[in-house]
């Protein structure tokens, strides 16, 4: 049977190595949707090859761009959120993949999830923000959340068959970025053209700077926690600088299974599709003769304070991930724009959780007031640090 997807940010790493995935395997799935926020020209070309029967387009200028450019392409255009739920309607779907980046990419898994639709997920701040929410209502409808980061397909893929219950612990790998042997010191300094080159992943800016805060390691930690229930005691973090064992999990007799393969998102994208089975990939195999050494080290707290600041949201519960993950999106914003230092980061995000008054939130509206409270905040401080320049 043939698995129809509804591919949210087409246009970005995720979505394009999406797309050469379902290219290798034409016979087991389809692309019926694409959607993008404003890069019409890449969709244009996307739609050319795939041949969807929608696309939506999120920017209000690109979608009129992308009308009066594009009208010979037999795609029917739609626009914004209205546009994701007129698709969802009047599609047939068996996964809805996420592959937007931040916040906005909330509101179309809660939507896709309300479908009935099974959700394969790469976008990380869904299950940050709105863990609990996301839970409850895939348990009511039924529908399965799949993860696609490499690091928890490789705790999902080392899980099964096994008994949580025997689970000791969850270890999450990571490259510890461009600036792991750099002082705190040197980090003052760093530029944005700097935390922009990864040492082993190609991705989008957003989370090419969570990676060098390591603000990208806490968001997995808060992804993990909802995606296993397992208690956060029982998540670790270690530095694994060549990102060739993706996490491991550790079991009650210290036996440990890992998951292994070179940095290629292609991997767990293509596995999220196929599960629970697996497919041929054309893929480089990793080449253990060339792999000289396997390191690993403690992640470092104090320089790297994005991470213990995700751990604490977490732990503190409620809205604060919620606060949290608002202020890094703006702070990772003003830090690409040169607004404020890259150690000054982290130094927005506590504030912001200092400032946060937690409760529950319930439905979308409650998550949404909270990301708009803490983004002002995050805005004020961003403001505060500009002035006294």
């Amino acid at each position: 049977m043939i698995k129809h997807i509804f591919l949210l940010g087409s246009t970005g790493s995720i979505g394009r190595n999406t797309i050469d995935v379902v290219r290798q395997h034409p016979d087991s799935f389809r692309i019926d949707a694409l959607a993008t926020n404003r890069n019409v020209d890449l969709l244009a070309r996307q739609i050319e090859v795939v041949k969807p029967r929608y696309a939506v387009i999120f920017d209000r200028q690109a979608y009129k761009i992308f009308a009066d450019k594009y009208q010979r392409l037999n795609v029917k255009a739609f626009f914004g959120r209205e546009g994701i739920h007129e698709v969802l309607a009047a599609g047939s779907f068996n996964i809805f993949l996420n592959a937007f980046v931040g916040f906005a990419g909330l509101e179309p898994t809660l939507s896709a999830i309300m479908q009935g639709i099974n959700i394969a997920i790469a976008n990380k701040e869904t299950l940050v923000v709105a863990g609990a929410l996301v839970n409850r209502l895939a348990r009511e409808k039924e529908v399965e959340i799949l993860p696609i980061d490499s690091e928890h397909s490789a705790i999902w893929q080392c899980l099964a068959g096994e008994d949580k219950s025997m689970v000791r612990r969850l270890i999450l790998t990571a490259s510890g970025g461009p600036f792991r042997s750099k002082s705190s010191a040197e980090l003052v300094r760093v530029t944005p053209s700097e935390a922009l080159k990864h040492p082993n992943w190609k991705m989008g800016a957003k989370i090419t700077i969570d990676s060098a805060t390591m603000m990208n390691k806490g968001l997995e930690v808060i992804e993990a926690f909802w995606l296993y229930g397992l208690p956060i005691e029982k998540i670790e973090v270690l530095i694994h600088p060549q990102s060739i064992i993706h996490s491991m999990v550790e079991f009650v007799d210290h036996s440990v299974k890992a998951q292994l393969g070179n940095p290629d998102m292609r991997i767990p994208i293509q596995y999220a599709l196929t599960y629970p089975d697996r497919l041929p990939l054309d893929v480089p195999p990793a080449d253990f003769c060339k792999i000289k050494s396997l390191d690993f080290e403690p992640p470092d707290y104090e320089k790297f304070p994005c991470l213990g600041l995700a751990f604490r949201a977490i732990t503190e519960g409620k809205t604060y991930p919620a606060a949290m993950n608002a202020a890094n999106e703006l702070a990772v914003e003003a830090f690409l724009s040169k607004a404020i230092r890259f150690t000054e980061i982290p130094q927005v995000i506590e504030a912001v959780l200092e400032k946060h008054q937690p409760h529950s939130a319930e439905n979308l509206e409650g998550y949404l007031a909270v990301d708009q409270a803490a983004r002002e905040m995050a805005k004020e401080l961003i403001n505060m640090k500009q002035n006294k320049r």
